[in-house]
């Protein structure tokens, strides 16, 4: 017979890892509850759906960055891909190509430069971390010679890609609702797919993955050849909603992608994270820097505010882990 303690520790246990998925959740409403009660214009309809088209863009990015982390890898060349990959379509509208066609071709190679990555990591037997700083500086410095260093202006005045970063369909912001789409297609992969499997199997015991069968070097390489095309997805939204495509567009978006996928509960260590968490990590960083607008604070100090809740999502990540 189970003892009354065996028992009790099996329910602690259970409540823990019932905490642990709900704590991100919680946190978005707590910080929610908190800024209404600060500012009650922040609950207003058009500040929602504004804060929605402003998250879209950290969401996307840090999907992709979910599955990278969720290997054990980082990925700092995101904020660089997203604007090396705009600049090419702008040009390519410019040229006369239709801009869907021109946003579909800027997918593709934002996964061409992902898959860059991908193959000095398992090819090149790079860390993460050095491969992905490389090519960051690389798709930066590309970009500034691309562009000579001005933004492309003149996008011409297409409707459908007006709609894709500024237009709404049923009262959502189009953007918002390309986010939620890619959402329920990236879950549907990473919890129903063996790809998803394999994903959190390299990330909880490479070695082990490895004589399992598991083609390591392969998938590594489709996951960060997805982390670019989500990276160039949302620079296609960005270059939408500025109607141009800027040089220094994304800079420093890694960071806020990276943020997101620790607020929501993902280890850094690899093997343990959902991609829902990702989502609502998203949302905590959007409501905060919306909220910290709403109330005044200075740009400074919202940096500040971000830094220090990263680093207590951090701290709880390594005491999960311990």
């Amino acid at each position: 017979m189970t003892s009354v303690k065996e028992t009790s520790n099996k329910k602690g246990l259970q409540l823990s890892q019932l905490a642990g998925k709900l704590g991100p959740l919680l946190g978005l409403i707590l910080l929610i509850v908190i800024v209404t009660i600060m500012n009650p214009g922040f609950l207003e309809p058009l500040n929602i759906l504004n804060l929605l088209r402003q998250v879209s863009i950290n969401a996307l990015l840090a999907f992709g960055m979910t599955f990278v982390i969720l290997t054990g890898g980082i990925d700092l060349s995101v904020g660089s891909i997203l604007a090396l990959s705009s600049a090419i379509v702008a040009n390519l509208m410019l040229s006369g190509l239709d801009p869907i066609l021109a946003i579909i071709v800027g997918v593709l190679l934002g996964g061409i430069m992902g898959m860059m990555n991908g193959l000095m990591i398992t090819k090149g037997k790079m860390a993460p971390f050095i491969a992905t700083l490389a090519s960051m500086t690389i798709f930066r410095g590309l970009t500034l010679v691309y562009t000579n260093g001005n933004p492309i202006t003149g996008l011409g005045d297409s409707m459908a890609f007006q709609l894709f970063g500024r237009g709404y369909f049923l009262g959502i912001p189009v953007p918002a609702i390309t986010m939620m789409i890619t959402f329920a297609i990236l879950w549907v992969i990473l919890h129903k797919t063996s790809f998803g499997r394999k994903t959190y199997a390299i990330g909880g015991n490479e070695k082990a993955a490895l004589v399992s069968g598991i083609k390591v070097d392969r998938v590594k390489i489709m996951i960060y050849s997805l982390a670019g095309m989500m990276a160039a997805l949302a620079g296609a939204i960005l270059t939408s909603r500025l109607n141009s495509a800027q040089p220094t567009a994304g800079d420093s978006y890694e960071l806020d992608a990276i943020a997101a996928v620790v607020l929501g509960g993902t280890s850094l260590t690899g093997g343990r994270g959902l991609i829902i968490g990702t989502l609502i990590g998203a949302l905590i960083i959007g409501v905060l820097n919306n909220g910290l607008n709403l109330l005044g604070v200075s740009s400074f100090y919202q940096m500040v505010v971000k830094g220090v809740v990263i680093v207590i999502a951090v701290l709880i990540d390594r005491k999960k882990s311990a």
